[in-house]
């Protein structure tokens, strides 16, 4: 089989702010801006990685939420516990640094986890967990 990673998706609920987070401090590429009463999808990613993108989304525009769900949804963002990404680095510690020096929400810094993997994390400003891994 041949199948790859084209697209997740992470929830936003400003669209400014995700712009500026996903490009100025990650330093990722935009490359889909798309507008559509009052709301947008944002595509982003590494310029050097043109087939992987995270779509940034507007969490009202989900079909068929109930109001109740579009509350719970909005209450798990504000807690940071609805969106997760992992990402990865070939230094994760001068990440870590040049994202806090970005101003980046630190959840934890550089730690050597005990299964085997250095990693850091931060929140977007929609409270996605940012995990970043430190590669080889």
């Amino acid at each position: 089989m041949d199948i790859s990673i084209a697209a997740s998706f992470l929830p936003q609920n400003d669209p400014d702010a995700a712009r500026t987070f996903y490009r100025d401090t990650l330093g990722f590429e935009i490359r889909k801006d798309v507008g559509y009463n009052g709301m947008y999808w944002i595509t982003v990613g590494p310029a050097d990685q043109p087939d992987t993108a995270i779509v940034l989304y507007p969490p009202a525009a989900t079909p068929g939420l109930t109001d109740d769900e579009r509350r719970t949804l909005t209450e798990m963002m504000a807690k940071g516990t609805y969106g997760t990404v992992v990402l990865a680095s070939k230094d994760v510690d001068g990440t870590f640094e040049r994202l806090q020096a970005a101003d980046a929400e630190v959840v934890q810094e550089p730690t050597d986890q005990p299964y085997g993997v250095r990693d850091c994390a931060f929140r977007d400003p929609a409270g996605n967990l940012i995990r970043i891994q430190q590669l080889g």
